[in-house]
This record gives C-alpha cells, structure tokens and sequence, in this order.
C-alpha cells in the first residue's frame, strides 16, 4: 500500500482517482503528501516520504531546498486554477474603474422612503472611467496571464504584455492583437493599468517599488493577484495617498490597506471556485500517481522533468547529486550483476539528477548497492 497524507481539504474528485493500492489517510510516515497552502516548513519529512504535490500554484508554503536534499519531488498544479484566477482580474479591472465597492457601500447606508431620490442626487460621487479604448500593461506571460490579456482584448482594451521568459505554447496562445513590450518600463510608463502575473523569487519580491512609481502614468491603477510580495506595501501605501495610483486591487491585503480608501482589499479569493480546487486537485492526484507508479516527473518545482510510460517489467528509479560519472557508477553495478539495462534515461536540474533503468528483472538487493554509491540521495525499484 503507498500511503498518502492529506493536508488541508482536498477535492474528492481528484482523491477518488486513486485506486485500492492507496491508504489516504493521516499517516506519521507518508510517501505522499497532498495539501494546498497549509504552511509545512517545520514538519519533519520522514525517510518514506518520495512526494509533495501543492494543489495550486505557488509553493512558497513547502521548504523546496529542504525537499531536494531529501530527494523529495515537490509538484505543483500550474493553470489548473488559471480561468478562476483571470476572471476575478477583469472584476478587479472593473472595481478599480467605476467605484462599485465604495458606491455599494455608500447605498447599505441609505435610509427612508426617498432612498430611490437619495441615489439620483449621491451617485455623481462614484463616476468611474470605462476599460474600453484603455491600455491594459500584462506583466508575465503565463496561463493566467494570456487568459487576461485575450480577455481584456475582447473588451476593446489595447493590452500591451511583457514576459522574457514567455514559453512556446503560452506564445501560441497569445492573440496576435497584443503588443510585446521589450522591457516593463515600456509598461510601467505608458499604461492605465497594469496586472501583474509573476511569480515570487528574489528577482520579483519589490519589483513595484518607490521607484518604479516615480514612472508610472499619473493616475495608474494596479492589480496584483499573483502574490503580495512583488509590491512594496510602504511603497503603494504612498502612492495611492498622493494620487500616483488611484485604485490598488490586491487579493493579499495587509491591516495597513483596510484603511485606504483607495485600495481594494480582497480576501484572497483568486482560486476560490469550485471549478479550479476540482481541477487543482485531479492534477496534484494524477502527478503524484504517476510518480509513485511510473517514476514520472511533470510540473516539479525542484526536478527535473521525466515523462515516462508504465515500465514493461522493473524499472530503477535513482535521485543523486548532479556530479560525473554517476551513470557509469550506477550502470557498473548492472553489469557486475549480470543485469542487462534495457532503456537508461538521465535528466538534470541544477545540482540535482534522476536517472531511470529498465530491466526484466533484478533482486531488491540492488537498490542497496545503488544507495551505497556516495552521492546517491535515494533509489527505489517499481515492478
């Protein structure tokens, strides 16, 4: 039986994939975890665990350095909550122009049998512009935001994208109405609005600063629902004071935030549908299947990416360190057992390597011999 840990609720439709050989459960000594944004940094991974797969995108809640180490692939589910996300940009477009949150609010305080009266004389203190004929700024190009940038051009909007990294299939599905920026200053000092969809690393965390507002148009209004660190809260905090940004739309609100007028808190609701946690979850379920079963390796964080077959007989799975000679140390041992390799696959990823061997056939005992070799983090044998 491969035992799986669950963390944080995870969609039935996504659990019920699995079949008898899985015992899901709160177990101490896991081979799998499956969670979502339950912070894990201080658990202790036993040696059984193979697998952590995030249903959702960002992995910022799991010690991906401490899971390399151990050999531990850490998978994520990137564009499975993709359209839940997207959507909610264009309603936070729409909130950041016409001031629907602020005259809400004002109607909820209304009173007497001349409300109707009451709205006709109040509401010309929540005229907002229109999206349409506006220049929309897309930072990152991926499947959140593509979705964005061919939506907000189906609503008459001049979207403008930058992505240096932008992959094939994202280009692909790019509509050829959008204008590709050579950098973000092109973005920062031209557009309306700006979305932005990176993800958080050292090179992001900041990247809306004080500086970068010095050059933004005047009047700028900013949504982020990617992840709270790529904007500099003193920094936003100011310039929506002083009319640099006139609405900030964010779905990671801080105490500070609550009490700007001219920021719209949301509670975090970006993936909240039931559509993308369905999603989510069949994705997480079917990477960590494929894993325990075949070996295979997509959509990991700190692994390189493996796509394999369900193996004939036997197949070796190996995680070592990425240094020479390892394949030829692996591969002697076949050959002092007199084991013939019938497919030998090698991927890397930084300082980390996988390799997969298959055979008819070999006894339990060669997976001890492989861990024997120095720089070997783990192996185990899948019949």
């Amino acid at each position: 039986m491969i035992k799986v840990k669950t963390i944080d609720k995870i969609a039935k439709v996504g659990l019920c994939q699995m079949g008898s050989q899985y015992d899901i459960g709160d177990h101490v000594d896991p081979q799998a975890i499956l969670l979502r944004s339950t912070a894990i940094h201080d658990i202790e991974f036993k040696s059984s665990l193979r697998a952590i797969a995030r249903a959702g995108a960002g992995v910022n809640n799991i010690p991906i350095d401490k899971c390399t180490a151990k050999g531990i692939v850490v998978f994520n589910t990137p564009g499975a909550n993709a359209l839940a996300v997207a959507e909610l940009v264009l309603a936070g477009l729409l909130l950041s122009s016409r001031k629907v949150v602020d005259g809400i609010n004002w109607a909820q305080t209304l009173a007497g049998a001349d409300v109707a009266a009451q709205v006709e004389k109040g509401k010309a203190a929540f005229v907002g512009p229109e999206i349409s004929g506006k220049k929309l700024g897309v930072i990152g190009l991926g499947a959140i935001g593509v979705l964005v940038a061919n939506m907000a051009i189906k609503l008459g909007m001049e979207v403008v994208g930058f992505d240096p990294y932008i992959s094939v299939d994202a280009a692909w599905r790019l509509s050829r109405h959008i204008t590709k920026a050579t950098n973000a200053n092109e973005i920062y000092k031209t557009c309306d609005y700006i979305s932005l969809h990176v993800p958080a690393s050292d090179k992001t965390n900041g990247m809306i600063n004080d500086a970068v507002l010095k050059t933004v148009k005047k009047g700028l209004r900013l949504l982020n629902f990617s992840r709270a660190e790529l904007v500099d809260n003193k920094a936003i905090l100011k310039a929506t004071e002083d009319g640099t940004v006139s609405c900030y739309v964010t779905d990671f609100p801080t105490e500070p935030m609550l009490r700007n007028k001219n920021i719209i808190p949301i509670p975090h609701l970006g993936a909240s549908t039931p559509e993308s946690e369905d999603n989510c979850a069949r994705m997480a379920v079917k990477q960590i299947m494929d894993y325990m079963e075949f070996g295979s390796i997509v959509n990991s964080v700190n692994f390189p990416v493996c796509q394999l077959a369900k193996p004939s007989a036997m197949r070796v799975c190996v995680i070592h360190k990425n240094v020479p000679s390892m394949v030829a140390q692996i591969s002697a041992i076949f050959a002092a057992m007199k084991i013939n390799i019938d497919e030998l696959i090698n991927k890397s990823r930084d300082d980390i390597a996988y390799t997969v061997i298959d055979i008819c056939d070999a006894p339990e005992s060669i997976v001890k011999k492989i861990q024997d070799i120095g720089e070997v983090i783990s192996a185990r044998l899948i019949k």
